[in-house]
């Protein structure tokens, strides 16, 4: 019953050409088995082996440099890579806009699922995630690049109504991360900030008589994991690595508050001074309601949580993040993916059920660019390939979207006496089409969902008839000041209303500005 312990090179050598290998975890070391694909790097480049792999990853894998899927970003090593997000892995994204294998790019929440759905002998997965956008067969079906020909994704129609059906792609080998494992090979989770998509990758696995093969940091003695604590049964489990040396990401080897085993008191976290991106998420937290159930995202979204705990409004809504944790407050820059002090943590496949189930109240995300119908675009930019994540999943099943972003890029404000001036303006990002559709602005209206964009400078909405300008910040001129800045002119309400003075100043938000709070 014992399961073999192999080292990382011992390992990366029973991967065989052409075989079907899955990635778990997220993120910048978020239970990526990152001493295994160090491994396989390696192999390649000694050999030339394992070629013309298919590789699926549903989160970005990597740290922008130098880790995860960095590290075996070589050309003739995949026939395909199928990922939710590319841009952790920056020379995978590269070989991809190159054509040197065949690139889709598939809704993070999505391809969980049909992880559940390989697992299941399934013929793949069906659901209206990705409806109107770029994974939609009638706009690009998720390919990014011309070496994608084969079509993963299928509009079908079922009662009146259309859905997507997703192919099943099935998995030869599942690359897992865990904290511990005992000599039966179940694995646990104790040391990780959330238990992620590894046993639906495990029993994939073993659905297609293929192999899992786990790194654990420690092995512990047999039963010594509590049933309870049992993340992947041991007969899933085929191979043991042992990597002592990795932490619960590639920048933090151990934070307790992640887990539940400790509280991070509320005077350790920093205070959030005044900027331009603490304005966006004041004026985006003025869209909370008591009660809630949110999801933040990445980067300049996050901060609505901030100004809610500053506000003394954070016990006044659930919050939560697509790697299964609830309530508490999410980690920042390469950390995302983990949250200080969580109230619960689910794995990833049901918090996705959540979010396909249009359970969420309101979403609070960012943008790279809106357009003239309310569209937003996170996934490519300028060529470069940046992928969804759980974006597509988490925006069209949310009743409220609150998009958060500066107005345009690389402009140079000054926030100063409660008003901003522009010193140069900047290049647009609200722009007459956007590059690719992440999100659908006619969908949207469609679902009856309420959508705004907030920037430091202006607020819009989407109406029926399009964007349209509701909010400028006091001191701005839109002639002067906002008209050079965008790429067109929306509409404009009548009358245009200022954003809110207080929220470009020091002092604490009034009570009254939160209208559902009042």
């Amino acid at each position: 019953m014992d399961k073999p312990i192999l080292s990382a090179d011992e390992a990366a050598r029973l991967i065989e050409d052409g075989r079907s290998v899955a990635i778990g975890g997220s993120g910048a070391g978020h239970a990526i088995p990152d001493i295994l694909l160090r491994a396989l790097g390696a192999r390649f480049r000694r050999t030339g082996q394992p070629r013309d792999l298919t590789l699926l990853h549903a989160f970005g894998v990597g740290n922008q440099k130098d880790r995860g899927l960095q590290q075996m970003a070589f050309a003739g090593m995949y026939r395909r890579v199928i990922g939710g997000h590319w841009s952790m892995a920056p020379a995978m994204a590269q070989l991809a806009a190159e054509n040197a294998f065949e690139a889709y790019c598939l809704p993070a929440g999505v391809m969980v699922q049909l992880f559940h759905a390989a697992a299941a002998g399934s013929p793949g997965w069906l659901t209206r995630v990705g409806l109107h956008t770029f994974v939609d067969p009638r706009l690009e079906g998720g390919k990014l690049n011309a070496r994608a020909q084969e079509d993963l994704v299928e509009l079908v129609r079922r009662d009146g109504r259309e859905y997507l059906f997703y192919r099943t792609i099935p998995i030869d080998v599942a690359l897992l991360h865990a904290s511990e494992a005992d000599p039966e090979g179940n694995l646990g989770m104790s040391r990780e900030a959330g238990f992620w998509h590894n046993c639906a990758l495990a029993q994939a696995a073993k659905a297609s008589d293929g192999i899992t093969i786990a790194v654990v940091q420690r092995l512990v003695g047999r039963r010594e994991i509590h049933p309870r604590d049992v993340r992947v049964p041991g007969c899933f489990v085929d191979y043991l690595v042992v990597d002592p040396e990795q932490g619960m990401t590639f920048q933090t080897f151990e934070e307790p508050s992640w887990t539940g085993d400790a509280v991070k008191p509320d005077s350790d976290f920093d205070d959030y001074p005044l900027s331009i991106r603490k304005v966006i998420a004041r004026r985006a937290a003025l869209e909370l309601e008591p009660g809630a159930v949110l999801n933040v995202g990445f980067g300049i979204p996050d901060g609505v949580l901030k100004v809610a705990r500053e506000q003394g409004l954070a016990a006044t809504v659930v919050p939560m993040i697509e790697h299964g944790q609830f309530g508490g407050i999410p980690a920042e820059g390469l950390d995302f993916g983990a949250v200080y002090n969580p109230t619960a943590i689910v794995e990833t496949g049901h918090m996705f059920d959540f979010y396909h189930g249009r359970g969420v109240d309101q979403c609070y995300l960012g943008f790279l660019e809106v357009d003239r119908e309310g569209n937003v675009n996170v996934s490519k930019l300028d060529g470069a390939i940046i992928g969804t994540g759980g974006f597509i999943d988490i925006s069209q099943g949310a009743r409220k979207c609150v998009f958060c972003g500066t107005l345009s890029v690389r402009a140079r404000l000054e926030l100063a006496g409660g008003r901003l001036r522009y010193l140069e303006p900047g290049r647009p990002k609200i722009v007459p089409a956007v590059s690719q559709i992440t999100f659908s602005g006619r969908y949207a209206r469609q679902l009856g969902q309420h959508v705004l964009y907030v920037t430091e400078s202006a607020v819009f909405r989407l109406t029926s008839e399009g964007l349209r300008l509701e909010e400028i910040a006091p001191g701005l001129d839109f002639e002067r000041d906002l008209a050079p800045q965008l790429g067109f002119r929306p509409i404009v309400a009548e009358p245009l209303k200022g954003m809110a003075p207080e929220l470009f100043r020091e002092e604490p938000l009034p009570r009254a500005l939160f209208t559902d709070y009042r």
